[in-house]
């Protein structure tokens, strides 16, 4: 009997071990591993990314797609009024409205015309949203923002480094809930496929200082 009754509490012992293991925050675990490293604390800080869909604005290029309706589907531009002109419908209004909120619109104004459209946007060019890259590239200046666009994108088409460039040393400044944020990107890295590639948002400034050696 007591080796039945020593075997249970053992048991049960393990099993708030396990729970209490189960329960334990990640950041609480990781902590027990010594402090973060500066390779640790670089590679989390393009999770500073607000997480949201660019809103289409005047001088947008997009495409309409209504399933098995081709007459209905094309590309359209958004006028600097916020709207476009729709087969059927007329001006539709979109300005600050998200691709798949502009698609739901769109919908709803087809449901007079059509029994259940199937409505589907892709972005061409979003003219109205831009970013900024300056210090040391080829050409700083001012590009469209692209769908999905990263930061060797922008770099890119600021015809690339500078010859003194600090390719580790590039930082983007960002709106956060109304605050600017200056994020550390190491682009060196990027290139040489030791971190992810940074995705931008419209609005960002990427600046790139002079090396100090």
């Amino acid at each position: 009997m007591l080796l039945q009754m020593t075997y249970k509490i053992n048991i049960g012992i393990g099993l708030l071990c396990v729970l209490a293991c189960a329960h334990t925050p990640a950041t609480q675990k990781a902590s027990t591993g010594g402090p973060a490293t500066a390779q640790e604390k670089d590679a989390v800080k393009p999770a500073l990314q607000t997480i949201g869909l660019p809103t289409l604005g005047p001088g947008d290029i997009f495409e309409v797609r209504i399933f098995q309706e081709e007459d209905l589907s094309g590309t359209y531009r958004v006028g600097s009024d916020g709207s476009f002109n729709f087969p059927l419908v007329g001006n539709i209004n979109i300005e600050g409205l998200t691709p798949n909120q502009s698609s739901d619109k769109i919908k709803e104004n087809l449901k007079a015309y059509l029994v259940d459209p199937q409505v589907s946007i892709f972005i061409k060019e979003f003219n109205s949203k831009k970013v900024f890259v300056f210090g040391e590239v080829q050409r700083p200046g001012t590009f469209n923002y692209e769908n999905q666009m990263n930061i060797i994108q922008a770099i890119t088409l600021a015809g690339g480094f500078a010859k003194f460039a600090d390719r580790n040393g590039t930082f983007v400044t960002r709106l956060i809930e109304g605050q600017e944020q200056r994020i550390q990107v190491s682009v060196r890295s990027i290139g040489e496929g030791k971190r992810p590639n940074f995705s931008l948002e419209p609005g960002d400034i990427v600046y790139v200082p002079q090396s100090m050696f």
